[in-house]
């Protein structure tokens, strides 16, 4: 499919070259106007070739668009002629339409100049076929009927000017305009082509629909450039599109012209709006500079083919034109391959077309005369980027408005014939302004009505340009857009159908930053557009499942962001459990140090009669033995699933069990102070050892220690809390403490045990050792104190299930010291050293200790 392309392309630049070997003196003659005969007679002023002062010589490749150094040819505007011929023809042959009254027209070239369009006009309006004019005077006495111009609103409101002082009707055929709609300024003007109201709303819609947010515009600097910036402006801000860039094309190309072209590349879609005139010069620099990085949407094509002619690229392959939806006119097409100079002999530019492309010659005698022709010379064989066969928007316009003058002018003859029937057969006579009141009503052939009488007019096609290589010239129908129907389903396209600019090898994006993927939210940067930002992560807990969002959401108190912070997923329940290995070792811990102290137990039931036992306390050393044994087992309350019983007993076990065990050493201390002061003179010391006073301690303490948890669990009782903050994807399940104060209330008053007991034992230091374990009381009263003074910092520093374990870890270290501390040396001397835990070895220690003391 290439090849054959590229072939085609190829014999087509040969044929070119090859007819440029010889181009004939006739070839030269330039006419301005040419005539096609009628009984009535329809202006048409068609822009088909201009004048230019350009030094360069024109590329040897490309003589269809060059004449000379001079004079520019535009051949594509040459299917205005054809359709207006066409319709003509169609018209004449028609008998229930103006029978026995023809219809023909004059032509006159556009320059695009103010002097030559009033120029052409005043030659036209009195048909002296010289440059001299005389205004009113009509000197061929033909029957005019109405102007067809175009293509710009300029070219028209020029002639519009002065036609509107003899209420001439005038047919414009170029894009809709607001400004010639203005009844007062032309209330002879009508125009054929349908309103662009829907147009911005279907560009937009395309542009969202490939997902481009930072685009550019071109557009004419008039009034209509404004208007039409101002609905692509509310379009945009409404689908969240950027502007990279507004230029409006100046009237002319001198000081501006370098600034215009300023920072084009700053995006690759660039929108283009404006009429054939307005765009010539924006279109003709594109194909110069090459600019083939960019994707352009356009309100229509360009016409443009410049002396720079590159190979294979062209800027505009791969662009999206948007048209009016028009059926397709096959019988214009069929037309159009009869179409020879030997039909139309007034026409100047079709043996022109056929000397160039069909190796004809001219006569010597009659430039219009050919000679040596191909026998299958025909315009559908022409390339489509120099003349194409489909009927353009313009030449629809055209034909529209051919049809709508003649069925004014049967319209009107109807009514001349109801008032005062013809005699003799005589033609028409009227005067052109009385057609006015009949174009105001008249239908057009296809039954719709003008398009100032109709609804607008919301049909679009979407063509894509395929001109690679340059001079394929197609123009494919990738889509549709329909403003009536549902907003879903307004833009139909199909991707697969799409060729993009050469650059591209997928669908081309068109940002000015990145999209901000799931997990991110866009952070606008200061002085810039909206469409321009930065990336931002979200935050903690946050997520964001789509695109370029503003906010990130935070997920509900039972769940959590994933890491990648575009999921929220529910939290599991956490605790401190017996197969977590913090909570296997620390239940590991208390059981094994239960054990320990049950050994110690047995240790002392069996050697309960040997002197160190007896000495210390027996049954004050089983009771705290036994407490101790339950200390290390309460912190087993607190590993496990909470509960609210359990939340209980983790509070009030260990407060109880802590108190008899503090208690208990209490009174051994104070034993000891008794039983080294009772030698001394007192009857209530002596009462007291006799009576075992110390022994009331226990009881009286731990109903204080049991008064202050009832109060606490009478008002503010620990309950089961959750903590959902401080393990990432879990809620923590733990035990509340309730009354802060209660349970800081229950660690005083074990400080203060723990210090009472330290004093005492502090005070018989110095009483004789043997035996005497107030060093180890005082010691493991000392640590006991340090564990829970240290305790409290680290506890409210801390969460979760650490917070939990560190006071698990409290409880065992603080039951372990008082456990080593005091019985660890008592099971060394009884297991290791017995020959100490003898009568014997006490008796010579004390006259060793009575020896010293008399020698004093």
């Amino acid at each position: 499919m290439v090849a054959w392309i590229f072939i085609f392309w190829f014999m087509q630049i040969n044929k070119c070259v090859s007819a440029f070997t010889y181009i004939s003196s006739c070839y030269y003659r330039i006419s301005e106007e040419f005539h096609h005969e009628g009984d009535v007679v329809i202006g048409a002023f068609f822009p088909l070739h201009t004048f230019h002062t350009k030094k360069e010589k024109p590329h040897s490749t490309i003589p269809y668009y060059y004449l000379d150094n001079k004079i520019q040819y535009n051949f594509k505007n040459y299917q205005y002629i054809l359709a207006l011929n066409f319709a003509i023809e169609e018209i004449n042959g028609n008998p229930s339409l103006l029978p026995n009254i023809s219809l023909g027209f004059d032509f006159y070239n556009v320059r695009f100049t103010g002097k030559y369009i009033h120029s052409n006009t005043f030659n036209w309006l009195t048909a002296l076929g010289l440059r001299n004019y005389l205004p009113n005077y009509n000197c061929k006495k033909r029957n005019f009927t109405a102007a067809l111009t175009g293509t710009s609103w300029i070219t028209s409101a020029l002639t519009g000017t002065l036609l509107q002082l003899f209420k001439f009707p005038q047919i414009t055929f170029g894009p809709y305009d607001f400004h010639l709609s203005d009844r007062g300024q032309y209330p002879s003007l009508y125009q054929m082509a349908p309103k662009d109201i829907s147009l911005s709303l279907a560009i937009v819609s395309l542009v969202v629909y490939f997902n481009w947010s930072w685009v550019g515009l071109i557009l004419p600097d008039d009034h209509k450039g404004n208007i039409i910036l101002s609905d692509f402006s509310e379009e945009m801000e409404r689908k969240g599109i950027c502007l990279a860039f507004v230029k409006m094309t100046p009237a002319t190309w001198t000081s501006y012209f370098a600034k215009f072209w300023e920072n084009m590349d700053e995006t690759n879609v660039t929108i283009i709006y404006g009429d054939i005139d307005s765009l010539e010069g924006v279109m003709r620099n594109i194909e110069q500079r090459l600019l083939t990085w960019n994707v352009w949407i356009m309100n229509i094509e360009h016409h443009i083919i410049d002396i720079a002619d590159y190979f294979m690229l062209d800027p505009f392959h791969g662009s999206l034109i948007f048209k009016h939806n028009y059926r397709e006119n096959f019988e214009f097409t069929k037309f159009i391959q009869t179409v020879n100079p030997n039909k139309y002999p007034e026409d100047i530019y079709l043996p022109k077309l056929w000397h160039l492309f069909f190796k004809c010659s001219f006569s010597d005698i009659n430039c219009h005369v050919l000679e040596n022709c191909q026998t299958n010379a025909s315009l559908d064989v022409f390339p489509r980027h120099i003349f194409d066969g489909s009927m353009s928007d313009e030449s629809r316009s055209i034909y529209n408005g051919v049809y709508t003058v003649a069925h004014s002018l049967h319209e009107m003859r109807i009514q001349q014939l109801q008032m005062q029937p013809y005699e003799n057969g005589e033609g028409m006579v009227f005067f052109p302004w009385q057609l006015n009141t009949f174009l105001k009503d008249i239908e057009l052939k296809d039954k719709r009505s003008l398009d100032w009488r109709q609804t607008i007019d919301t049909e679009y096609d979407i063509l894509n340009i395929w001109n690679l290589p340059k001079g394929l010239g197609l123009k494919v129908k990738i889509g549709s857009f329909s403003a009536n129907a549902p907003q879903d389903q307004q833009l139909c396209l199909s991707e697969q159908m799409i060729q993009w600019p050469e650059i591209f090898s997928e669908i081309p994006q068109s940002v000015c930053s990145e999209s901000c993927g799931p997990g991110f939210r866009k952070v606008t940067q200061e002085g810039k557009s909206i469409c321009c930002y930065r990336c931002t992560p979200c935050a903690d807990n946050e997520i964001s499942n789509d695109t370029d969002v503003d906010k990130c959401v935070k997920c509900p108190e039972r769940h959590y962001a994933n890491a990648e912070k575009n999921n929220c997923f529910q939290k599991s329940v956490s605790f401190l459990a017996y197969e977590d290995p913090l909570g296997m070792a620390l239940a590991s811990i208390a059981l094994c140090l239960s054990a320990l102290t049950a050994f110690v137990i047995g240790i002392f039931v069996k050697h309960r009669d040997t002197p160190i036992v007896k000495a210390n306390n027996r049954a004050l050393s089983y009771i705290l033995l036994i407490t101790l044994t339950f200390c290390f087992l309460c912190s087993l309350n607190f590993i496990g699933q909470p509960n609210t019983a359990a939340c209980i007993l983790q509070q009030t076990t260990f407060a109880v069990a802590f108190t008899i065990a503090l208690a208990t050493v209490l009174a051994k201390a104070i034993t000891v102070v008794l039983a080294f002061k009772v030698s001394f003179p007192g009857r209530m010391l002596r009462w007291l050892m006799i009576s075992r006073g110390p022994n009331y301690i226990i009881p009286v303490c731990t109903l204080i220690q049991l008064l202050i948890c009832g109060i606490w669990m009478a008002t503010s009782p620990p309950f089961i809390d959750q903590d959902p903050q401080t393990e990432y994807g879990h809620i923590i399940i733990l035990c509340n403490k309730g009354s802060a104060v209660a349970f800081h209330s229950v660690l005083g008053y074990l400080c203060f045990m723990a210090l009472g007991s330290y004093a005492m034992a502090f005070l018989s230091r110095n009483l004789p050792d043997t035996f005497n374990e107030s060093k180890f009381l005082s010691f493991s009263m000392l640590v006991f104190f340090c564990v829970w003074v240290t305790f409290l910092p680290v506890y409210h520093s801390t969460k979760g299930k650490v917070m939990v374990a560190m006071e698990v870890f409290s409880i065992l270290a603080s039951s372990t010291a008082l456990l080593v501390f005091i019985f660890g040396p008592k099971c060394y001397i009884i297991l290791l050293r017995p020959d100490k835990n003898s009568f014997n070895h006490i008796r010579k220690k004390t006259l060793s200790r009575r020896k010293n003391f008399s020698k004093i």
